[in-house]
């Protein structure tokens, strides 16, 4: 499976910020030694052209020359720097570079990813580009060329933060079908409606989520019965984690690894092409978080070894015939 990673541009944060920004060098550390299965990959560099399919030629000019106020750096989360602006730029490069791979081979990850806050226009809650839709729309224009047929996306959005920027982007777009499942009560506290949005209570437990997400689940394929998406953008955040310091919500690490289990089955029982992002995580130990992200690369592995064996990719080819 390819995995891509864009973790050797290391944002210069001041002390005491409270992003984990060591997780991703963590992350990739120990795929390396553990995971011989996964081939890790230098993220590309998108493009103005890539970017400018989401983004306002205005934004993306002020983040790659240093033009961002004080108040849209703040609304980011992160001061502007050359490897800020290098570093967004790469993370839509994964993204885009595992959508290719992923279309080729059944399932591919962008170790960091899922900037889901991201807006048109804006950056916000640690997002600067929106890597899912800048990947799904140029996947779109890239199939619509090589194939002359529409490409339908679906974004599983399992962040505890709701997909508000995404939402936002795709609101008015019915080739691509937003879900969003989250704590009702965390950040962003002003939401954008997705095509579906699950909102949950603090406190929430492996039952109650599982159950919730089975039913999301289910009506996603319900509203694809006669069209069913040919690529799935899998947001896979570690934040629903009961050690979060920023979710709220009380799912075990079973709990977190059953859901990735139950999104990549269903996913691979349609033929459906997934592209696994690590969205969020902010656990009190760093390396907990690593360790929760490592078991989702793991089980997004054990689903491209399926596609590889072929059943899946027969799926996918009667579904698309």
């Amino acid at each position: 499976m390819q995995a891509f990673y864009s973790d050797q541009f290391v944002l210069p944060l001041p002390d005491g910020h409270r992003f984990p920004m060591p997780k991703y060098r963590l992350l990739r550390d120990r795929l390396l030694a553990e995971v011989p299965g996964i081939r890790l990959q230098p993220a590309p560099v998108a493009t103005d052209g890539e970017l400018a399919l989401v983004h306002t030629p205005t934004y993306i000019a002020q983040v790659a020359e240093g033009l961002l106020t004080p108040a849209q750096q703040r609304e980011i989360g992160f001061p502007w720097s050359p490897a800020m602006a290098e570093r967004a730029r790469r993370s839509v490069g994964a993204t885009i570079a595992a959508a290719r791979a992923a279309l080729a081979e059944g399932v591919a990850s962008n170790l960091a990813g899922g900037t889901h806050h991201a807006y048109a226009d804006r950056g916000s809650g640690y997002c600067v580009f929106n890597d899912v839709a800048v990947a799904a729309r140029l996947m779109q224009a890239e199939w619509h060329r090589a194939r002359r047929a529409l490409l339908r996306v679906a974004v599983i959005d399992l962040d505890v933060h709701q997909g508000n920027g995404t939402a936002a982007i795709f609101r008015d777009d019915a080739t691509v079908f937003t879900l969003s499942l989250h704590g009702r009560n965390n950040f962003p506290f002003r939401k954008e409606p997705s095509d579906l949005d699950v909102d949950l209570p603090d406190g929430c437990t492996d039952d109650a989520y599982l159950a919730a997400l089975d039913a999301a689940l289910d009506a996603l394929w319900r509203a694809h019965r006669d069209a069913p998406p040919g690529l799935v953008f899998y947001l896979a955040g570690a934040d629903p984690h009961e050690d979060d310091r920023l979710g709220r919500l009380k799912l075990s690490a079973e709990g977190l690894a059953e859901r990735d289990r139950r999104v990549f089955d269903a996913c691979r029982a349609r033929g459906i092409p997934v592209v696994l992002t690590m969205a969020g995580g902010y656990g009190r130990d760093i390396h907990r978080t690593v360790a929760l992200q490592l078991t989702t690369q793991r089980l997004a592995l054990a689903s491209w070894q399926s596609w590889a064996h072929g059943s899946a990719r027969a799926a996918m080819e009667q579904s698309r015939a």
